[in-house]
């Protein structure tokens, strides 16, 4: 029963990847019924330190639900500058709901860096590492001009896409596996 919960997830994330890599898409039919598991995994269970801790237990829906609002609050910003997907920020909220919301912060920050290797690794391979550059060089300088002068405005031009639609669900399961597999070595997350 242990590692039912680790199982589920990992087949969830390896047909979302599969899914994101062909199409450039997360459907719904695999994040929903994830979400869905992972709430009643965490209701139903006896209770323990988590579904990947020792002791194998649910934190309870609250937890779950937390879990659920944070790893979706943490990328609904990039969805809304449509930096990123629905499916992705759908996916992370998942996640969430899986691990809950004490080890989701973790997870989160953990994606966005994998995310950031993602891009580079895109950008390097579609021979676009030097407009990659330009463009966060150039976001950088905008951001810092804004704030010294107390404004917050949206560059006039719109940067080149270097890299392309990532599959960044690629990004969300390797960090989410990453720090899974810590969580059930060593008993809680890095940081």
């Amino acid at each position: 029963m242990s590692t039912l919960p680790l199982l589920l997830l990992f087949a969830l994330l390896g047909v979302a990847v599969i899914t994101d890599v062909r199409a450039r898409r997360i459907p719904n039919a695999v994040v929903f019924p994830g979400m869905l598991a992972a709430f009643a995994l965490h209701a139903l269970l006896p209770g323990g330190a988590g579904l990947f801790s020792t002791p194998v237990g649910g934190l309870g829906l609250l937890s779950a639900l937390g879990g659920f609002a944070v790893g979706l609050a943490l990328l609904l910003p990039m969805y809304a500058l449509r930096l990123m997907g629905a499916g992705d920020v759908k996916l992370l909220a998942m996640v969430g709901a899986f691990v809950g919301a004490g080890q989701i912060l973790v997870v989160g920050l953990v994606t966005l860096v994998a995310g950031g290797v993602l891009a580079l690794v895109f950008a390097a391979w579609q021979r676009n590492l030097r407009r990659l550059v330009a463009n966060a060089y150039h976001m950088a300088l905008h951001t810092t001009y804004s704030a010294l002068a107390g404004t917050v405005a949206a560059p006039t031009v719109p940067p080149e896409a270097a890299s392309g639609r990532l599959p960044y669900a690629i990004a969300i399961a390797t960090a989410t596996v990453g720090c899974v597999l810590w969580l059930r070595v060593h008993g809680e997350m890095p940081l």
